[in-house]
C-alpha cells in the first residue's frame, strides 16, 4: 500500500510559480528553512525537525521536482531557479527573513539563496553542500546521463536501484536504511511526473557560480561528514565556521539527527547574539 504520496495530516500547500508546493512547518521562534537534496523529500529532516521545531519556526518543503510538489511544469532544474522558487514560497507564506539549512542539493540552492536575497537570509548551515565543480556525480546521477538508460529510467525506477543508492551515501556503520526508508524514497520517486523530473534535473547543465561564494555575507556554519570532499566553504566563505562529523556519510541529518539539530540550534543562537558591524 502505498502511503508517503499522499498528503499527511500536517502537510500543507501553497501555489507559488504555478507549483502546489507542499511543505510542514511546525514550532514557534525565528523562522528556519530546511531543505533537502536530490532524489529525496522533506522527510529527510524528520527528527532533526522535530528537535529544532522546541526553539524555531521550522518550515520544510518538497523541493519543485521532488516528494508531492512534483515536476516543474517548465522544467527548469537550475540551481538558481530553486532558490527563486524557495524565496517566492517563502514570500507567499508571509516570512521575510529567515535562516536556512540545506543538505547537498539543499544546501546548494541555501547559499544560491542567500547570495540573491541576502537581505532576507539571517543565517546559513551548509550540510554536505553541493556547488563546486568538481564535486564528484553520485553513481545514480551519473546513470541518468546515458542516453540508452534514460528513457527507460523515465518508466521505471527500480526499488533495489533505491536501496543500493541510499546504502551508498550513509556512514559504514550506520543502520537507518531499513525497508520503511526504501519504501518512502521509491514511492516517492515513483509518483507521477517524479522520476521524469529527477531525470530532468541531472541532465541539468548547472551554472558554475562557486566564483561568488566568497561574497556571502551572512553568518554561516559548515556541516560536514569527514569522508566528503569537494567542498571549500569554509575557505571561501568569511568567517564561516565548520563542524565535521567523524562517521557519517552523505545523509547527515538522518544519520545524525541529534548532532545536526544542535549544531544548528547553537549556532543560530550565537549568532543572534552577536551585534552587527
Amino acid at each position: 500500500m502505498s502511503i508517503w504520496t499522499e498528503p499527511q495530516p500536517d502537510s500543507r500547500f501553497v501555489v507559488v510559480d504555478g507549483l502546489q508546493i507542499h511543505y510542514k512547518r511546525a514550532g514557534r521562534g525565528p523562522a528556519l528553512v530546511l531543505l533537502h537534496g536530490s532524489a529525496s523529500s522533506l522527510q529527510h529532516f524528520d527528527r532533526a525537525a522535530a528537535l529544532l521545531s522546541e526553539s524555531f519556526d521550522v518550515i520544510r518543503p518538497d523541493l519543485p521536482g521532488f516528494g508531492l510538489t512534483g515536476p516543474r511544469p517548465d522544467r527548469d532544474y537550475r540551481v538558481p531557479s530553486f532558490a527563486a522558487t524557495v524565496a517566492a514560497f517563502l514570500e507567499a507564506l508571509g516570512v521575510p527573513r529567515y535562516a536556512v539549512a540545506g543538505n547537498s542539493l539543499g544546501g546548494n540552492i541555501a547559499w544560491n539563496l542567500a547570495l540573491d536575497h541576502p537581505e532576507r537570509v539571517t543565517g546559513l548551515v551548509l550540510v554536505n553542500a553541493t556547488g563546486y565543480p568538481e564535486k564528484e556525480v553520485p553513481a545514480g546521477m551519473r546513470l541518468t546521463r546515458n542516453p540508452l538508460l534514460r528513457p527507460l529510467l523515465r518508466r521505471v525506477m527500480p526499488r533495489g536501484a533505491i536501496e543500493r543508492n541510499l546504502r551508498a551515501n550513509v556512514g559504514p556503520h550506520s543502520t537507518i536504511v531499513d525497508d520503511a526508508m526504501v519504501d518512502r524514497a521509491h514511492q516517492l520517486m515513483n509518483r507521477p511526473g517524479n522520476r521524469s523530473a529527477f531525470v530532468d534535473f541531472c541532465n541539468t547543465d548547472q551554472p558554475d557560480r562557486s566564483a561568488q561564494i566568497p561574497r556571502i555575507a551572512v553568518p554561516t556554519l559548515v556541516l560536514r561528514s569527514a569522508g566528503i570532499g569537494g567542498q571549500h566553504f569554509t575557505r571561501d566563505i568569511p568567517g564561516a565556521g565548520e563542524l565535521v562529523h567523524p562517521h557519517s556519510g552523505h545523509l547527515l541529518p538522518e544519520e545524525e539527527p541529534r548532532w545536526v539539530s544542535d549544531a544548528i540550534a547553537q549556532f543560530l543562537r550565537s549568532s543572534a547574539d552577536t551585534p552587527t558591524l
